[in-house]
């Protein structure tokens, strides 16, 4: 279940209440009048059955209630209710289908976000990855995997392809091309730093390296790696299963990539940057790719089910004043 409270201007709440009322899938209505102080209005709350969320938000925004007013959403993990019960019931689907396409929009929004926290993280990892190619440690480049928040900007490309929002797009792009220039720029100076003091050589990353050699390897596993990935996490994050994304951020080697691409540089083995660089662009490619079509496939299955229903929906009761409910 869904928890929304709005803030709405007075002369409006009865067109919401309205709205929620004949809402399937709502419940636990609460209405209370002239206790808005910032905007001004009435406060209006109700539960909604996730699956009918979605809808439920792009009518309240068809309204204005987000321009005069406001709309918060939260996601409830209990509720103990008969109302409850009975409104996820009647709500068609299930909720763990359902897609929050403002929420989603949201989150990627902010995950790509072109910010010194973001950069430093990036660029942390990769240093890390550095160090887990020049010692071919398998250990820290699954840390150095787990550590990167680079799905952030990709999902964000892709809810932007769908959502077609190009202003997302190139807040995505900007965080990300952004992000993995100045990680790979400093990962090359701290590449040198470590040569300075001794740490690294020209013979460590010229050395057969069979752990870690495929991060500038790139072949067509690699793709249906990253493009399985890709689906994982747009998944992860259309459910909220952070677990999941855990899972996809320590699977794709877009980072360790990255990091050889850096390093390989700093020591002039074009050879291995080259192909650290198609390694990387080819496990980006490949998720962003997955994201958008699994979004798009559930936009579409979603909006086919949505159809679907309003086919076989009753009509009103005569007498009612309403017409039939909504999913």
């Amino acid at each position: 279940m869904l928890h929304l409270r709005l803030i709405v201007p007075a002369d409006r709440t009865d067109g919401v209440v309205a709205l929620l009322e004949r809402t399937v899938g709502t419940a636990h209505l609460v209405v209370m009048a002239a206790v808005a102080r910032d905007p001004v209005g009435d406060v209006v709350m109700c539960d909604v059955a996730r699956e009918a969320g979605d809808e439920l938000i792009g009518a309240l925004r068809g309204l204005g209630v987000d321009a005069y007013g406001s709309i918060t959403v939260e996601n409830m993990d209990l509720t103990l209710s008969t109302s409850a019960d009975r409104a996820e019931r009647e709500a068609p689907g299930e909720g763990a289908d359902a897609v929050l396409w403002e929420e989603l929009t949201e989150a990627t929004h902010e995950e790509s976000t072109f910010s010194v926290t973001y950069v430093s993280f990036l660029a942390v990892a990769t240093m890390l990855a550095a160090c887990g190619v020049m010692l071919d440690n398998a250990i820290l480049i699954v840390g150095a995997m787990a550590v990167g928040p680079e799905f952030g900007p990709l999902a964000g490309i892709s809810t932007a392809l769908v959502q077609r929002a190009p202003q997302l797009v190139w807040r995505s792009l900007l965080a990300l091309v952004g992000g993995f220039a100045v990680a790979m720029v400093l990962t090359a100076g701290f590449a040198w730093l470590m040569d300075v003091l001794g740490l690294f050589d020209a013979g460590m990353i010229e050395a057969d390296r069979p752990n870690t050699a495929f991060v500038w390897q790139p072949d067509w596993m690699s793709f249906v790696v990253a493009f399985l990935a890709g689906i994982a996490g747009t998944l992860s994050l259309t459910s909220a299963k952070s677990g999941a994304l855990i899972g996809v951020a320590i699977s794709v080697t877009t980072v360790p990539a990255a990091a050889n691409a850096a390093v390989a540089f700093s020591y002039s083995d074009y050879a291995q940057m080259s192909g650290s660089a198609r390694q990387l662009l080819e496990n980006l490619g490949g998720i962003v790719l997955a994201g958008t079509l699994t979004l798009l496939l559930q936009k579409g299955l979603w909006q086919a089910a949505r159809h679907r229903r309003a086919n076989v929906r009753p009509p009103a009761a005569p007498g009612t004043g309403q017409g039939p409910g909504r999913g």
